[in-house]
């Protein structure tokens, strides 16, 4: 049975889906704690600011919504705030003019430090295998499931397979209504595969992401081979008005990147004949705006 500390640790993980402005994805804390748990199980306990400055802002480029800056010093600081983290210096640190957090320039100069707080890292330490839970759960509850293993790989965190599993409780009509609603066919290349009668290698993608409360219905999914799924989930393409393709400036690549992504961008894409079953506008904007890298190509 898990501890009460281990309860409370699970507990103050799903606290940070707190932090919300309308419908904005916040991943800068469930990143920077996944960098951390990353560490641990390497054995580090310790995460110097520079480190998670490189590292954390590297995470929220590929990882996070298309923002102008990324703040890696944010959540390194903020963090204390939900009883994680600490974070100690060689010397006091001057607050920014108006706020309580140090400006980067501080926290380089003092070579501020980060880690778990001390009881967080004595519960994982107890118990290396909830370290693999907790990173999973952080995973479910911020981040679409094609992006969980690059994640994972990306903080060097290997985590035992059995622990792999969703445990949020998701419509399980959604597949199948999805993919007749699109004719078994990718809605990107119109891939159709079939080994005898059953379809091979389509999904039904959530256009606004089940942990951001997008609902399990037609209107919020696409039919997409793994591959474009994976894709749109990355942000590397979208879909704006009139079902037209999107494709990132941010995206490049051979002959072959021209054949799977770019030679897509500003086609319309294949949309169900029910009108009703179109992607919905709201759910659209929310990819657009936090999911999507950046501008379009011309």
């Amino acid at each position: 049975m898990a501890s009460e500390n281990l309860k409370t640790l699970e507990e103050g993980v799903q606290d940070l889906n707190a932090w919300r402005r309308g419908a904005e994805r916040a991943p800068h804390k469930p990143l920077l704690l996944l960098l951390a748990l990353g560490a641990l199980s390497r054995g580090q306990r310790t995460l110097a600011f520079p480190e998670v400055e490189t590292r954390l802002g590297a995470l929220l480029k590929e990882f996070g919504p298309s923002r102008k800056a990324t703040h890696p010093e944010y959540p390194f600081w903020r963090l204390q705030s939900d009883g994680l983290w600490v974070v100690t210096s060689e010397r006091p640190m001057r607050a920014r003019q108006g706020n309580t957090d140090p400006p980067v320039s501080e926290l380089r100069a003092a070579n501020a430090q980060g880690q778990l707080a001390s009881d967080v890292l004595a519960e994982l330490s107890a118990r290396p295998r909830e370290v693999a839970q907790l990173a999973h759960q952080i995973l479910d509850d911020n981040f679409a499931e094609t992006l969980h293993e690059d994640i994972l790989e990306a903080v060097g965190l290997v985590t035992p397979i059995e622990v792999v599993t969703s445990k949020r409780r998701r419509d399980p009509n959604f597949r199948n209504a999805v993919l007749v609603a699109y004719g078994y066919r990718c809605a990107m290349c119109g891939l159709d595969l079939r080994l005898g009668s059953v379809s091979v290698g389509l999904d039904a993608a959530h256009v606004k992401w089940h942990q951001a409360s997008g609902p399990d219905s037609v209107n919020n999914g696409i039919t997409l081979c793994t591959l474009h799924h994976k894709l749109l989930d990355l942000g590397a393409f979208t879909v704006g008005h009139d079902n037209r393709v999107l494709v990132s400036e941010h995206a490049n690549g051979s002959k072959t990147a021209e054949e799977v992504l770019m030679r897509h961008h500003g086609a319309t894409m294949s949309v169900p004949k029910r009108s009703d079953e179109h992607p919905h506008p709201e759910f659209l904007q929310w990819h657009r705006s936090e999911v999507f890298k950046e501008r379009p190509l011309p």
